[in-house]
């Protein structure tokens, strides 16, 4: 008989992360699908349309700035566009590219979104003191560098 080792999934990191990261997200994913039918997958997308909207982005950068599935974001932005959340038009300098940006009724909901998320974001990070939160911080930037 093999000597096993089960693995205490309750205490790997990056299981205990994802776990985290699912609570966080899902907390504020239920209040933006019940009002304005958006998934966590295209709140994702519209957030990262609303910093980068200077020229416009394509949905290879838009993956790329999530870390989502191409098509995850191919899915999500077939949504937001059908739903005139966002707008795909062919490059200027390379027609062969399109990019992405926000529609007005995008960055309306954005525009409600966004302090929500970030008001989700102080209610959690309000059950640690300052010197944990500073130390978050730097274990996230050392392990998640931006």
């Amino acid at each position: 008989m093999a000597d096993r080792t089960p693995l205490e999934l309750e205490r790997f990191l990056p299981y205990r992360l994802s776990i985290l990261s699912n609570r966080v997200s899902q907390a504020i994913a239920r209040e933006y699908q019940d009002r304005f039918d958006l998934s966590m997958t295209e709140w994702r997308v519209m957030a990262v349309l609303a910093r980068f909207d200077g020229d416009g982005i394509s949905a290879s950068e838009v993956a790329g700035y999530t870390e989502m599935d191409k098509v995850a974001v191919s899915r999500a932005l077939a949504g937001l566009v059908a739903a005139k959340r966002v707008v795909r038009r062919a490059h200027d300098g390379d027609k062969r590219r399109s990019v992405l940006r926000l529609t007005a009724a995008g960055w309306k909901i954005h525009d409600t979104v966004a302090p929500l998320a970030r008001e989700h974001e102080r209610t959690l990070l309000g059950q640690l003191d300052a010197d944990d939160r500073r130390a978050l911080v730097r274990i996230l930037d050392k392990l998640a560098p931006v």
